[in-house]
């Protein structure tokens, strides 16, 4: 006799129409607890905006410099097309499968149904959740790094070290983890809107004020180094584009919303991209323009002259400040993932989501998660080059290789329509970008080796 299956919410072909699911019953604690679907699309917007654009912006004028005016634009422009489409593209096909009668909740759920039992179990599941919690422990990094920045502009010969800044960032993440759903974080994920458009506003007004100055850089737009550092140089910066648009959580995102759920994610899509051109390119732009080719890896170092601030301090203050928050924010969601897993593991689904019996271990775990990131970001300062190259092997494949396979299993289009080789064209593109991409990151660390010591102070 067939079961159900607990992972997928079954429709009826009344409640299909109205977009309405059965019992939540069918439902594993996971789905039921972590991913509700009560949002609207403007939610989704907020949660895709947070997913997405962060302090990963900082780095656009480094990319630029790689490349050049042209080529980077160029690459960056059609990065954002490539990836609205693609996330279209997996909205399009998780909004079919609901219409069909099975609205699918998690990443590891579309590669299941499409590709088979064994695709998620073994590649997309384990790949999500290790790029989800690389990007939480590389989020923890980043915190403490502003946090040590901010106290070194006060405090220039503080003895303070990196992991204590560290430590004291991962207390935050460690409250705001035991927020019980994804949903729930609708309105932090406002504000983590609104903290990205602040922080890009000041970055723009620090690079044009100091392009502008007495003590402004010597603006030299030329590429360095030779022949084959360039094209080492290139892919790297090809690499940091692509892999800045990287979510890895659309389905999960989705899943947030309330049905009937056909369109709104492209409007919540439309959100998140109208506030990606307003902060990458001026961010791009703005910085390159000011540093030319001396622009560092992350665009706050170029506001600093041998640690002398070019910037008023408040204001440099001010800039961290809200970049910290927002760090706060990203670490959170992509703590969902883990969160998920954690409530289908050991929640159980038929008592309340806030009974002892499912507080408990919520507590336990969520607290545990976010301790050994944080005990992982201490320990491995030098974790930003490692992630690096998870990138190239899971947030490309996941973001802009899968959606186009999923796409032309699920519709199947003619093999002589555009949308077909567009997908192929696409695919076959990302995948040599993850061999450039994984290249480059090889690279990086084997000239960062030399630095690299567990608690280093960086």
């Amino acid at each position: 006799m067939a079961t159900a299956d607990p992972n997928f919410i079954h429709l009826s072909s009344p409640q299909k129409e109205n977009g309405v699911s059965e019992s939540p019953g069918q439902l594993d604690a996971g789905a039921l607890f972590v991913l509700k679907s009560r949002g609207s699309w403007l939610h989704s917007g907020y949660h895709l905006t947070t997913s997405i654009v962060g302090p990963v912006i900082f780095s656009f004028p480094f990319a630029l410099s790689l490349l050049g005016w042209a080529p980077g634009l160029l690459i960056t422009t059609l990065q954002a097309l490539i990836t609205f489409y693609s996330y279209n593209l997996l909205s399009v096909i998780l909004d079919h499968h609901a219409q069909l009668g099975k609205r699918q909740l998690r990443f590891r759920d579309m590669a299941r149904d499409i590709l088979g039992p064994r695709w998620g179990k073994y590649f997309v599941g384990p790949l999500q959740i290790a790029i989800c919690y690389g990007a939480v422990i590389g989020c923890i990094l980043l915190g403490g790094q502003s946090l040590k920045f901010i106290y070194l502009l006060y405090n220039p010969s503080g003895k303070m070290q990196l992991y204590q800044f560290i430590t004291i960032f991962g207390t935050v993440p460690l409250f705001l983890a035991q927020i019980p759903s994804f949903h729930s974080l609708r309105h932090i994920n406002l504000a983590s809107l609104l903290l990205v458009l602040a922080y890009s506003a000041c970055v723009v007004a620090g690079s044009i004020h100091i392009g502008n100055s007495r003590n402004a850089p010597n603006k030299d737009y030329s590429i360095k180094g030779s022949k084959e550092n360039r094209i080492l140089g290139a892919i790297n910066g090809i690499s940091i584009i692509a892999t800045t648009y990287g979510c890895g959580i659309i389905p999960e995102i989705q899943a947030t919303i309330a049905p009937p759920v056909k369109g709104k994610m492209f409007k919540g899509l439309c959100v998140c991209f109208g506030v990606i051109v307003s902060t990458y390119f001026s961010v791009a732009i703005s910085g390159y323009w000011a540093f030319g080719n001396q622009s560092q890896p992350s665009i706050l170092s170029n506001f600093m002259d041998e640690n002398r601030p070019l910037l008023p301090s408040w204001f440099l203050l001010l800039t961290n400040i809200f970049t910290l928050m927002q760090l706060a924010t990203i670490t959170v969601i992509y703590l969902q993932p883990t969160n998920e897993v954690f409530e289908k593991w050991f929640a159980n689904p038929k008592m309340d989501q806030f009974s002892a019996r499912n507080v408990m271990p919520r507590l336990v775990l969520r607290s545990l998660s976010v301790i050994i990131g944080t005990t992982f970001a201490a320990m491995f300062p030098f974790f930003g080059d490692i992630m690096a190259l998870f990138g190239a092997f899971g947030v490309i494949p996941l973001d802009f290789i899968l959606p186009m396979v999923l796409y032309n299993l699920t519709f199947k289009p003619s093999r002589q329509s555009i949308i077909f080789w567009a997908n192929t064209l696409i695919a076959v593109a990302s995948s040599a970008l993850v061999a450039m991409g994984a290249l480059a990151s090889v690279r990086q660390i084997i000239l960062d080796a030399k630095t690299y010591n567990l608690f280093a102070n960086v």
